[in-house]
Formats: C-alpha cells, sequence, structure tokens
C-alpha cells in the first residue's frame, strides 16, 4: 500500500511554548529532557516531533505573570475577565534570559538549528533538523529605549509579539474574554510605535496575536511588512477578543500576509470553552474561512502546543499527521496541504526577515 501523504508532509508551526514549559521543569537537564522524552503531558519533544513530522516553527519565549496575579487562560469563558497586572521588566528578563539559554543549549547539544533566514530554514529542513525561529510573546524584557532590542536581534532574535494578553510600556494586548470584540483598551503607545519601525528596520516579524484592536490598527498603518498572526483563528466562528475579526483578516490578506491556525480548544470552538473537546470538523471550519479570507497562500498553524489545551484527536506534535490526514479527506489537494503546512510560513518569513 502506497504511504498516505500524511507520512510525506513536514509541518513548519507558527507558536509553540515548549521553552516555558522546559524552564519551569525541575529537571536539571533540560537538554536530555527534550532530546529523550518530556513528559506526557507535553506536547512536544524530540522524539514526537520526528513522529509527527514537525520540522520546526517559531519557539516562543513567553515570561509568565506570577501565579498569585493571574496569567494564565481561564478554564471557563466569561465576558468579564480581566487583563493581568503588568509585569516588571526585571523579573520579565530573568525568565526570558533563562528560556534564550535553553533554546542555545537545545542548539549546541544538535537538537535543533537557530535560523536567521527562510534559507536557514530551508537548509535545516532539508538536514533533517528542527528549524527554529527565536520568538518573543510579549516584549516586556525589551527597554523602551530598544537597547535590548539590539542585543536580541544580534543573538537570533526574528520575531516578536509586542504584547501578551496584559499591557506593557508598548502596548495592549486582550483579555481571555468571550464572547467580545477584540476592541479593548487604547492602542500603540510611542514606544510601541518606535518599536514597530525598529523591527521592519532589523526585520524582525511583528506577530499580532494577542494585540488589541486598536494596537493592531497602530501596526497596520505603520509597519512595511506583511502583517502576521501566528497563531489566531476566526472571530466570526468563536467569538473570543483572540481572535480576528473579518477587517482585520482583510487588512492582513491586503499586505501578503497570513495566520497561524490556533489548536487551542476555547478558540475553535464557538461556545468558547477551554474545558470540553473539540473536533477536527471544528479546525477544519476555521481553516476553511481563513482560506475564504486569505486565500491559498495567507493560512498556516500556528499550534499553541505547550501552551493550550489541544483536541483530542490531535493529542500532541505526534498527532500531526492525522490533521494532514483530515485535510486530505476534506478534499485539499497536496499542493495546498503544503502550502497549509509550511510552504506558506516559509514564504512570509522570507519576505518579512529574509
Amino acid at each position: 500500500m502506497a504511504p498516505t501523504m500524511s507520512a510525506l508532509v513536514p509541518v513548519f508551526d507558527g507558536h509553540n511554548d515548549t521553552l516555558l514549559q522546559l524552564y519551569r521543569s525541575p529537571e536539571p537537564d533540560k537538554e536530555k529532557l527534550f532530546m529523550e522524552g518530556a513528559p506526557a503531558s507535553w506536547h512536544i519533544d524530540l522524539p514526537r516531533a520526528r513522529k509527527g513530522g514537525f520540522a520546526g516553527g517559531m519557539f516562543a519565549i513567553f515570561s509568565p505573570s506570577p501565579e498569585k496575579a493571574g496569567g494564565s487562560v481561564p478554564s471557563a469563558p466569561s465576558s468579564e475577565e480581566k487583563l493581568p497586572p503588568e509585569l516588571p521588566m526585571e523579573d520579565a528578563r530573568v525568565s526570558m534570559l533563562g528560556m534564550a539559554s535553553i533554546l542555545f543549549r537545545l542548539e549546541r547539544a544538535g537538537a535543533l538549528r537557530i535560523c536567521h533566514s527562510a534559507a536557514d530554514i530551508r537548509a535545516a529542513m532539508e538536514s533533517g533538523t528542527i528549524a527554529a525561529v527565536f520568538h518573543i510573546e510579549g516584549v516586556e524584557a525589551i527597554d523602551p529605549g530598544l537597547d535590548m532590542l539590539d542585543v536580541l536581534h544580534a543573538a537570533g532574535l526574528r520575531s516578536l509579539g509586542p504584547v501578551w494578553s496584559r499591557a506593557n510600556a508598548f502596548g495592549t494586548g486582550v483579555p481571555f474574554r468571550f464572547p467580545s470584540s477584540p476592541d479593548v483598551g487604547p492602542g500603540l503607545t510611542d514606544a510601541g510605535k518606535a518599536l514597530v519601525r525598529a523591527c521592519n528596520r532589523l526585520k524582525i516579524l511583528v506577530d499580532l496575536s494577542h494585540l488589541n484592536e486598536k494596537g493592531f490598527r497602530d501596526v497596520a498603518a505603520i509597519s512595511d511588512a506583511p502583517l502576521v498572526a501566528t497563531h489566531s483563528n476566526v472571530h466570526a466562528i468563536s467569538a473570543s477578543a483572540r481572535n480576528l475579526t473579518d477587517w482585520q483578516l482583510g487588512a492582513i490578506r491586503d499586505t501578503r500576509g497570513m495566520v497561524g491556525l490556533n489548536f487551542a480548544r476555547g478558540f475553535l470552538r464557538p461556545d468558547g470553552s477551554m474545558m470540553q473537546d473539540a473536533g477536527l470538523d471544528t479546525v477544519l471550519r476555521h481553516v476553511d474561512a481563513l482560506l475564504e479570507r486569505l486565500g491559498e497562500d495567507g493560512v498556516g498553524l500556528g499550534s499553541d502546543f505547550d501552551g493550550a489545551q489541544i483536541p483530542s484527536a490531535i493529542g500532541d506534535v505526534s498527532g500531526l499527521p492525522r490533521l494532514i490526514e483530515a485535510f486530505e479527506r476534506h478534499g485539499f489537494g497536496r499542493e495546498l496541504i503544503e502550502k497549509i503546512a509550511w510552504k506558506n510560513w516559509v514564504g512570509v518569513l522570507e519576505r518579512t526577515i529574509g
């Protein structure tokens, strides 16, 4: 019997939080944990990545809010959910540097390759090495004068989200509110606008996931790069403040940008529930809507592995072939599946970071 398409299609993914899992783990040998097998409750490690055809993606560095102050996704949808408090720069820098160190050590151990360009990604994929893009989600560790941005860029940073779902010196995120418009709070600060311009100069991708509507509009007005949301879904299907409205999707399309489909159940389900499962039919509904609004070159995957509750039909990174098989059963041809699985990400990164 001929192999299924899923066995042949690699996946480059727009967002994971595996570095945070490693950072929080009490295991001292983080490289061994990743390379030999993480706990079953995690979503990504090297053995499962190889089994699932995971070719790489944006490896996010996220500085969490203190546990006592909140900073996690609520288990039940609420239209009253508040933003977590701002995170001091000093606290953010401690965790950011800790996770960056883990990323660098994983590269030294041969677990992955940190990629500075689309050509680097292609080369890593061809060699069978995980292609990792250094990404920061919420830039509390960067000072308003942007000195740290220059340091991080020199260290390999090629993608950032100005905010997580809280405010900082650069802008305001959206709360995990359902149902809700993303029109929550003010737009970018002057420092935030300077950050976007600096990212354009340095060829750093600006991720619009978690940014509120006014901030999104500010980026769209300022940026000369494609507009990208690495891990967001369709607001018309699931009315979370985290999802993208029709006008936002139109703005992304107009810049030849793209959206990575978020696997988080609460951003997939029409009722916003994180605790109940979401079937692949719901995933496909979002993909169809994204394709309709963005075209075949504007849709990718942005799993949120190790940062969200994932549909059981996928489970973890080893379950990616089941998603590819669902695309095939849904009638998507090989060319479209490859675009969604990895080619669109490499294309938008080539247009953004080089």
